[in-house]
């Protein structure tokens, strides 16, 4: 693997459009503490005139660019290069800058929420500057009761921390002391049976390989499991005890509501997984005859079931593909999105020290990067395209909306990468050569509904009743927590999926469940997007300009009424169930062929 200093700077992505030199980045540091102090200055003061509320607004947003400017500047020098001992002592600068912001800037919620509604309207006649700040103070207003006095939003600030421990627990636990075992390859080799093989393990196409590799890895979190559920168990008792604090019916109420997400989308998601898990069977018996197993386990839920072509595409042949399948979004995107291309907003190529996976990074006032692994597969394509709408998702945010409603939720910020990878499906599929390609291509896309709105769905329903547990005073032991995903593996997956005993450990090893109702948003997400992907490709009349304006809109309206107005409602189970219809018209599909 190369250095990242041999890597052609045509393949890196330019921080140089954030910050020329380091200096300038430096400076900014200074001008952060600077206008931080300027701000605490005014504590008590800035809703006693228009003036006074203006110009902390004002202040506070110049403080916020300029913390994400300098915090997405160390951040990505980090990523790609995080052997360098500098840019890991900036990362770990800016982290507890932010932290200090984060503490010092506690009393301005519940100050902003002294002002009334109607002393805000004279204000924004006095100053209409401040119309800008309206749907801020809204959704402000919204949240209220569940504010606290300054002095006791200060004791939050600082216990935001002390709760994040679980996480930086577990962390340790899983990456310093689990000690993975060794395990043999269908080649002969060993592999360690750690997350980071876990992709390539469970896709071999050697069926004891992956037992090997399943077995190795959860019987490792197996080993642990009294000190993993403790640490979750302390996470989910933080979540209860902060909700009980902010006057929240549940940790749950409290997630969905900081989004403004009423708890029934939640809920509609839950049950209307739960009533079509007659799917997910379907395709599990598929997979069953189609790779000739008596009994199919969780270690072959992965591996594809036609071989893949193993072609290897160039970089050049990814942007081209990519460009193509998303033209269907017009020349007006594509042409703002050949920018990405141009003009060094990605980092394409794995070097020594960068860190894997991919993500993008909106940052207002510049534009967006996109941080890639590219090796040429077709999956590498796919990510491409994927991390691609989340860069024009919030291009065209920034472009098109003031700072302060430029940031959109997660919520909303899965459907523009996923309506991408839809688009890049159907190109392919149109365009596969043989049977052969088009059965692995319907396979990929089976195996990505799946694993996203059947697997978080069902990671949503268990984290949903582990809360529901802990706040009823239950306790969460590993017997308990093991036998709940028993029950939940039982019910998704059907009598004709055998659940080995590892399998129960699982729920050990999923990171996102230390950020509290985070991952039903990926099956909502998923979900939205199939349909508003599938209106545009039936040229449903005003589909594109609708999905387009949803692009723009950034954090200018509540989630559900952005989607709502780019054609799905996700109060409903209409979206979820038009996913199910493309899933269930996908395995058919699939079925014919093998």
């Amino acid at each position: 693997m190369k250095k990242r200093e041999d890597l052609p700077a045509e393949y890196t992505w330019d921080l140089s459009h954030l910050y020329p030199t380091r200096a300038e980045w430096e400076k900014d540091l200074q001008e952060i503490s600077v206008l931080l102090q300027r701000i605490v200055q005014r504590k008590g003061e800035i809703t006693k005139s228009s003036t006074a509320l203006l110009d902390t607004l004002t202040l506070l947003d110049q403080l916020n660019l300029k913390l994400e400017w300098a915090a997405s500047y160390a951040r990505m020098s980090f990523d790609v290069d995080m052997g360098n001992p500098q840019a890991k002592k900036d990362y770990e600068t800016i982290y507890n800058l932010n932290t200090n912001v984060g503490d010092q800037l506690a009393f301005i919620e519940p100050e902003l929420l002294t002002i009334s509604p109607e002393t805000l309207k004279t204000y924004e006649q006095e100053k209409p500057e401040l119309h800008t700040y309206v749907f801020m103070f809204e959704k402000l207003f919204k949240q209220k009761e569940h504010i606290l006095r300054p002095e006791e939003e200060e004791i939050l600030a600082r216990m935001e921390s002390l709760g994040g421990t679980f996480e930086k627990i577990f962390d340790d636990i899983t990456v310093n002391d689990l000690q993975f075992p060794e395990i043999e390859d269908e080649k002969g080799e060993k592999v360690i049976a750690n997350e980071v093989n876990y992709r390539k393990s469970l896709t071999s196409y050697d069926r004891e390989t992956r037992k090997r590799f399943f077995k190795g890895l959860l019987s490792t979190y197996g080993s642990h499991i009294n000190s993993i559920s403790s640490t979750f168990y302390g996470s989910v008792k933080y979540r209860a005890y902060l909700a009980k604090t902010r006057r929240y019916r549940s940790s749950r109420h409290m997630a969905v509501s900081r989004n403004h997400i009423p708890i029934e989308v939640y809920d509609t998601l839950i049950n209307t997984v739960r009533s079509n898990v007659g799917l997910l069977q379907d395709y599990i018996r598929l997979r069953k005859k189609t790779l000739g197993y008596e009994d199919i386990h969780f270690y072959d839920m992965f591996v594809p079931l036609v071989e893949d072509i193993n072609k290897i595409y160039s970089l050049e042949e990814a942007r081209e593909t990519v460009l193509e399948a998303l033209s269907v979004l017009g020349e007006t995107y594509i042409t703002d999105l050949k920018q990405a291309f141009n003009k060094r907003w990605l980092d394409y190529y794995p070097n020594k020290g960068k860190t894997p996976g991919a993500y993008a990074n909106g940052v207002y006032g510049v534009h967006p990067y996109s941080l890639l692994n590219f090796t040429g597969t077709l999956e590498d394509i796919f990510t491409m395209a994927h991390e691609l709408g989340h860069v024009m998702h919030s291009y065209y945010s920034n472009k098109n909306q003031p700072y302060i409603n430029s940031d959109y939720t997660i919520f909303t910020a899965e459907v523009a990468s996923t309506v991408n990878e839809y688009f890049l499906f159907r190109y392919l599929l149109n365009k596969a050569a043989s049977a052969k390609e088009k059965a692995h291509l319907l396979s990929m896309h089976l195996d990505s509904i799946r694993s996203t709105l059947f697997r978080q769905a069902f990671f949503a329903d268990f984290e949903m009743r582990v809360h529901q547990m802990a706040e009823e005073d239950q306790p969460l032991t590993p017997d308990v927590l093991c036998s709940l995903y028993r029950q939940l593996y039982e019910y998704y997956h059907g009598p004709g999926f055998t659940i080995d005993e590892e399998l129960t450990y699982e729920w050990a090893r999923i990171p996102h469940f230390y950020n509290a109702f985070y991952v039903y948003q990926y099956a909502t997400g998923i979900s939205a997007a199939i349909s508003l992907a599938r209106n545009i490709l039936v040229q449903k009349p005003q589909a594109l300009g609708a999905y387009l304006d949803f692009l723009k809109a950034g954090g200018s309206d509540y989630p559900i009424n952005i989607l709502k107005k780019a054609g799905v409602d996700m109060s409903t189970s209409a979206p979820i169930l038009a996913a199910f219809q493309d899933f269930s018209d996908t395995l058919q599909e699939l079925t014919q062929l093998l």
